[in-house]
């Protein structure tokens, strides 16, 4: 088959969760034989426009090309431009004619992308991965209200209104029908956890068309036994952006309370703060000069050093206080038999299972995170007992084979009728 991966990013531009996994996918797709192409649209922050095409190389790489989508309406999630991009999408449909679209994200690439698939190849599957809450909430996706962080269990246009008072409801209600018409144009959709799909359903997508697969990651060929520890403190690390939803200040403030009660410990913090506030920024460096050096700010990594990072340390903390869909770097850990402590909400608790694999606790509370890392470092046999039980992640080539089975199980293409009523030309 000829198979078109389109994610909202590059991951060599933004190396997030969706576009590695996006990626990881693809090039799947091509070990299990089929031929497979990767579009990732980009904006003015990688990359700046070039007169006369919206497609742009990357690297010398002939399977892989971005979509330049600087003209974006975020709330409605859909092109600006459409005289300018519809058409050069429609040319890359119909040069490279694919049998399946496996679409990851709208950001970007527009809510009319599956609409503009079916009407330029209507025999064309078309397969969407469910990442995240973007199409039911326009905060970024995070089904988090914007006074006082409290978790959304529900969108609807009053609570949304309520969350963004320059907005009218109206908008909101309209902006729902427009994303549910186009997104009847795909096939099937794909959910890496059941708390995702639940919450998809209660937005009214059909729940037969909601399958779930777990994400899978690439083989790991790093040691995976625990660490002897001697004399040495416990390690914890964090890996991922820091920004408000993953925790970062709430990590910060339960190391400081450790640091306060003596434990012996030592806290790794990977990652960067791309895109982020001023105050935020000020916020969260204020809080590393406070608990520096027991807490190593590390900065960004490569993909490719995730694991050796993670097996150096004892336990992986994922602190985030929204409703996360299935984070890789929690199956990182588990890949290296490493325990985890996450908050118990969303995703994470289907991955984490309080006292088995790992520890869960209420999202937000310092003082909670501060009790579960002080139990990791303080009992070595729990720690020992939870990196006997790491759940290993599905490689990405298993879960290739079951979205394959999966597309071959939709129904034979369509065929294209004739409206009723219509005359037969001649």
């Amino acid at each position: 088959m000829r198979i078109l991966v389109a994610a909202h990013n590059h991951p060599a531009l933004h190396p997030g969760g969706t576009e590695i996994f996006a990626h990881d996918l693809f090039r799947a797709y091509q070990r299990a034989g089929h031929q497979a192409l990767f579009l990732g649209a980009t904006n003015q922050i990688h990359r700046q426009a070039r007169p006369g095409t919206s497609f742009q190389g990357l690297g010398g790489a002939e399977d892989e090309i971005l979509l330049w989508s600087g003209y974006f309406d975020r709330f409605n999630m859909s092109q600006v431009d459409l005289y300018g991009i519809v058409p050069d999408i429609m040319e890359l449909l119909s040069d490279f004619r694919p049998d399946v679209v496996h679409i990851h994200h709208l950001l970007l690439i527009g809510a009319e992308f599956p609409h503009i698939v079916r009407r330029t190849l209507p025999d064309c599957r078309i397969v969407m991965t469910l990442h995240d809450y973007y199409p039911i909430c326009h905060h970024d996706g995070l089904m988090v209200r914007t006074i006082g962080n409290e978790l959304c269990h529900a969108a609807s246009p009053d609570r949304c209104h309520a969350c963004y008072k320059d907005i009218p409801l109206d908008r909101f209600a309209l902006r729902e029908r427009h994303l549910k018409a186009l997104l009847r144009a795909v096939d099937r959709f794909v959910a890496p956890s059941h708390f995702l799909r639940q919450r998809f359903v209660e937005w009214e997508l059909a729940g037969d068309s909601i399958s779930v697969i777990p994400n899978g990651i690439p083989p790991r060929h790093t040691p995976t036994t625990a660490q002897s520890h001697g004399t040495r403190p416990t390690v914890f690390g964090y890996f991922g952006n820091l920004n408000p939803w993953k925790g970062t200040t709430v990590l910060l403030d339960a190391a400081r309370q450790l640091i306060a009660e003596g434990l012996d410990f030592e806290l790794r913090v990977h990652g960067g703060a791309p895109f982020q506030s001023e105050a935020f920024v000020e916020e969260i460096d204020r809080r590393f000069g406070e608990t520096a050096p027991t807490v190593q700010r590390r900065g960004p990594y490569r993909r490719e050093d995730v694991a050796e990072l993670v097996a150096a340390v004892d336990c992986t903390v994922v602190p985030s206080i929204w409703w996360e869909n299935a984070p890789l770097v929690i199956q990182e850990a588990q890949a290296q038999g490493r325990p985890v402590i996450a908050s118990n909400i969303g995703g994470m608790a289907e991955l984490v299972e309080d006292g088995v694999n790992g520890l869960t606790v209420s999202p937000g509370d310092p003082r909670a995170l501060a009790s579960a890392m002080r139990r990791i470092a303080e009992e070595p046999e729990l720690r020992r007992q939870l990196s006997r039980n790491a759940r290993r992640p599905d490689d990405i080539d298993t879960t290739a084979r079951r979205y394959l089975e999966l597309i071959e199980a939709i129904e034979p293409a369509r065929v294209s009728k004739q409206p009723e009523g219509q005359a037969n030309a001649g």
